[in-house]
């Protein structure tokens, strides 16, 4: 799809976004319009922004959120464009959305408003400096989270504004243990994300990309510092989702995130690793079927990935590779959670690789391959 008109967009990517929300069981997806409409508001007659969201710049991704004993959770990322974009202009349009998005959804923004002036002070010198997550509820209200990105200053300040944001949020205890675990060679900060809702639950989330050749041993490595993760496991997750060519040079790095709520000043409490599938395998067809194993590997339905991926699918999978661009594990003091990543693939849809560029998986680590049709849920 060659989308140049933002109602083009806008309809595109509404009419995905119904479909998932359906998929997931919400009987409310017209929620979603007035968020869509409030973030692309970008003028038809501008040439698409090249927003770093996904691989063909659409501003938008989708993500579904699987926990036990919770409802499927659908999410949105998205960067707020100006009517005509560019840094400045799209800094202030996402300023001015997060104002009435306070109002509207009387968010919490006080963690917020304590490291603002970091990384939203000024426009950035990279490609964004906030982007907003959107979780969608069965409720009417949404829960809303911004990113905020380390390397908005250049990448020589954003180990200090990292630093400078967890001491103004009360966790300057627990960066040194971060240092050391999560930027090895070759690594950098890539999202301080926070939630923007009341409650002990409200989230503060540290992202750290890992170099393009890490391991799973750099991943293990890293998920180390969060007590109570099985580090075993985090091994496992990465030879499953990405196969035998884990390690081999690629643009997309291993992701690790340390979530910290309130009462954690010393150690994060929980810790996500975001595998970049896409960069794995040769189709989405085969990206599927590692993410629906993975769901039967945590006890998750299969059968609502599948839904999920059929529900924002556009194409037959086997005929590109990217629209399932990562997959996510959840470690903590709970039962793993999973998250299958989902790209509106808007703009541009990556052709397939070569199915000689990866050799076949080998041993224990080749998943289970799923049915011709989706589990009952």
């Amino acid at each position: 799809m060659d989308t140049s008109a933002s109602s083009s967009l806008s309809s595109h990517v509404s009419t995905q976004a119904h479909a998932l929300m359906t998929a997931a069981g919400y009987d409310n997806a017209h929620a979603v319009d007035e968020l869509l409409a409030d973030l692309l508001t970008a003028d038809e007659t501008t040439t698409p922004w090249p927003s770093q969201i996904s691989d063909d710049h659409t501003p938008v991704e989708f993500s579904l959120a699987l926990d036990h004993g919770q409802r499927p959770t659908v999410r949105i990322l998205a960067e707020a464009l100006a009517a005509r974009p560019s840094l400045a202009a799209n800094l202030h349009a996402a300023q001015h959305l997060l104002e009435r998005w306070a109002s509207r959804y009387s968010l919490a923004m006080g963690q917020y408003q304590q490291v603002a002036d970091l990384f939203a002070g000024a426009p950035p010198d990279s490609q964004f400096a906030v982007w907003f997550s959107v979780v969608l509820r069965r409720r009417n209200v949404p829960r809303i989270k911004v990113y905020l990105n380390p390397q908005c200053r250049g990448t020589r300040h954003s180990v200090a504004l990292v630093v400078t944001a967890m001491r103004r949020l009360g966790l300057g205890g627990a960066y040194p243990a971060l240092q050391a675990a999560a930027i090895q060679p070759g690594g950098r900060y890539s999202f301080l994300a926070l939630d923007l809702h009341h409650g002990p639950r409200s989230r503060i989330k540290v992202y750290a990309s890992h170099a393009a050749t890490a391991t799973d041993a750099d991943a293990a490595r890293a998920a180390a510092v969060v007590p109570g993760v099985d580090t075993d496991e985090v091994t496992t997750f990465c030879r499953l989702a990405a196969g035998d060519t884990l390690g081999s040079a690629t643009s997309r790095p291993l992701v690790s995130s340390y979530t910290f709520v309130d009462g954690d000043s010393c150690h994060p409490s929980g810790y996500s690793l975001y595998v970049p599938i896409r960069s794995h395998v040769t189709d989405d067809r085969q990206a599927r079927d590692r993410a629906i194993a993975l769901a039967r590997r945590y006890g998750h339905d299969a059968g609502l990935v599948d839904e999920a991926i059929t529900a924002i699918a556009r194409r037959d999978l086997a005929a590109g590779v990217g629209l399932i661009p990562h997959i996510a594990v959840r470690l903590g003091d709970r039962a793993p959670g999973l998250t299958v990543y989902l790209s509106s693939e808007a703009y541009r849809v990556s052709p397939p690789r070569p199915r000689t560029a990866f050799p076949p998986m080998s041993g224990p680590t080749r998943p289970e391959r799923s049915g011709s049709s989706p589990e009952p849920r």
